[in-house]
């Protein structure tokens, strides 16, 4: 099985770069590779409140796709940095219909992972004529039950040590709300309280999203500068349920009908419940679905981009 795992592409460089004013006092960094005219896509980074990375971009043959790649509103590149207002799941929506214009194309391959998901599912529920295909790694649809596993009652069970560290900087009567306890600290007006919470709130993220340590993958949620955005954006949006009807993801998975589609989930996916990558795969029947077994949340994990790898490569046309 091991020799069979496909690997990322050999690193590119950006072929053309830049910013884009989308209003709201919101201007967005985005970036294009691989080939010009080639086989458009985008992807969608997780978070929110997280950032692409030159990784990123070798998740696509750069000789057979043009990506375009972004940083959302407040991260990133993207300025003002870990801006919360107009700032919502619908203004991000919005943006990538701005970039698909810009792009210049009627359609695009859209490939979005964890929070990237949820934002790709949204993305195509509304603009489904504008999806050709849809790659999406580590579902999550922002459920009440989705959010309360990871921030309340759940994921506590798997990591009692990390857990332990996550709750310590909230007072006892205050840890039956861990995600509006949080959002009390990241918005105070105290700049030394917000980054004590915000480093507090990444660093379970990343020490929980991985099946084993990874600290590759985990030691820039311990950074200030992504941590403090990564931390108001994400929970400024959890707090608010993405702006999402309750369940409306999977309730409104019919509008994907007609799109090719992948959908890639870790077994031991600890901040996304396999639970609804399988509700997904049953109201999505026209995608193929890989629950990996050895694996958890990361992109990154050997089965998980294994499969990701050979999505895009099938999309493109690669035998």
């Amino acid at each position: 099985m091991t020799a069979e795992l496909r690997t990322l592409y050999p690193e590119i460089e950006p072929y053309a770069s830049g910013h884009l004013d989308v209003g709201d006092g919101h201007v967005i960094y985005w970036e294009k590779a691989g080939t010009p005219g080639a086989k458009p896509a985008v992807f969608l980074h997780g978070g929110p409140g997280g950032t692409i990375s030159p990784s990123h971009r070798r998740l696509f043959d750069p000789k057979l796709y043009d990506v375009t790649l972004f940083d959302q509103r407040g991260c990133g590149k993207s300025t003002p940095n870990a801006e919360l207002a107009a700032n919502t799941t619908w203004h991000l929506v919005a943006d990538i219909e701005r970039l698909r214009e810009l792009a210049g194309v009627d359609k695009w391959l859209v490939f979005g992972g964890s929070w990237g998901s949820t934002l790709a599912l949204a993305y195509a529920q509304k603009h489904p004529e504008r999806v050709s295909e849809l790659v999406v790694r580590g579902i999550y649809t922002l459920t009440k039950a989705e959010l309360d596993w990871y921030y309340q009652f759940g994921v506590s069970e798997m990591f009692p040590d990390k857990w332990e560290r996550f709750i310590a900087p909230i007072p006892e009567d205050e840890r039956h709300e861990m995600m509006l306890a949080y959002h009390r600290r990241l918005t105070s007006d105290d700049k030394a309280t917000r980054l004590a919470a915000a480093k507090s709130w990444s660093i379970w993220e990343g020490e929980t999203i991985t099946l084993l340590p990874e600290p590759a993958t985990s030691d820039k949620f311990e950074e200030d500068e992504f941590a403090y955005a990564f931390a108001r954006i994400e929970n400024h949006f959890f707090v608010n349920a993405g702006w999402l009807e309750e369940g409306q993801l999977l309730r409104d998975a019919h509008r994907l009908h007609g799109i090719p589609g992948v959908i890639v989930h870790g077994r031991y996916d600890m901040p996304c419940p396999a639970k609804y990558a399988w509700a997904l795969h049953k109201a999505w029947g026209e995608a193929e679905f890989h629950l990996v077994e050895g694996a958890g949340h990361a992109y990154s994990e050997p089965g998980i981009l294994d499969r990701l790898i050979r999505a895009t490569d099938r999309f493109a046309g690669k035998v």
